[in-house]
């Protein structure tokens, strides 16, 4: 179809507080449903581009289907969501749609973003019934991909515009002792493989005797994700 959707711009990503302890937070880079519908009107024009949604075996999955005018026919591309905390309904419908995006290229530059780990001096941490909060809310305020389509350079600030989180390829490689090892879709792979089965954090850290989660190396990640995989769900453990 010769189509090839634009890169996001720095104000067109958006940051979510992915893990908390004394020591900081991490962040994961994601973008939003609006963006994903600004992104096909662009590319493929208002009435180029159709979403809709079924639900196969419980699970809900969008298809999104664009106009290949050059053949005259409706090209589609699927994927499932996954379930929120709330509105479980919307949230997947959601998730769904910007996964069906993914597909079709928008944002899936955002698989190339480094892990992204914010100190406590940064981040605003508060404690409260022994749980962590975050007070801070952060932006990306600059962002350059390489012609791969890999993200090269980010940086993130808070909300008073303070400079919280810097990356640069060429700085990873000068200085590989703080380099971010693991990708921010690795992180989000392991999260989700967390809440599946229950794990916190904390327990993997204690288990490979690791203090920050910007320790993690390939090699852990991947001993945690096969340790992971071999643990039942939390609904499957459930007594019955």
């Amino acid at each position: 179809m010769g189509y090839l959707v634009r890169l996001l711009n720095a104000d067109e990503i958006e940051c979510r507080v992915s893990y908390i302890n004394e020591k900081g937070v991490s962040l994961l880079l994601y973008k939003d449903a609006r963006v994903d519908q600004k992104i096909l009107d662009e590319t493929f024009g208002a009435f180029g581009w159709k979403r809709s949604h079924q639900c196969i075996d419980g699970n809900l999955y969008c298809t999104v289907e664009v106009f290949d005018r050059e053949a005259g026919v409706w090209v589609s591309k699927q994927d499932v969501g996954t379930t929120g905390f709330a509105e479980k309904e919307k949230s997947q419908a959601s998730d769904s749609f910007k996964r069906a995006c993914f597909n079709w290229g928008i944002g899936r530059e955002l698989y190339s973003a480094p892990f992204i780990w914010i100190p406590a001096d940064k981040a605003g941490i508060q404690k409260k019934d022994g749980k962590f909060y975050c007070t801070n809310r952060f932006s990306v305020k600059t962002v350059a991909y390489n012609s791969d389509r890999e993200i090269t350079s980010l940086a993130v600030i808070n909300e008073k515009g303070q400079p919280v989180y810097r990356y640069a390829a060429a700085d990873s490689e000068k200085d590989a002792g703080n380099r971010m090892v693991l990708s921010d879709r690795q992180m989000e792979s392991l999260e989700t493989e967390l809440r599946r089965t229950g794990v916190t954090m904390g327990e993997v850290m204690d288990r490979y005797n690791i203090q920050q989660p910007v320790q993690f190396s390939q090699e852990l990640y991947t001993k945690a994700m096969r340790a992971l995989a071999r643990t039942k769900s939390v609904e499957t453990a459930k007594p019955a």
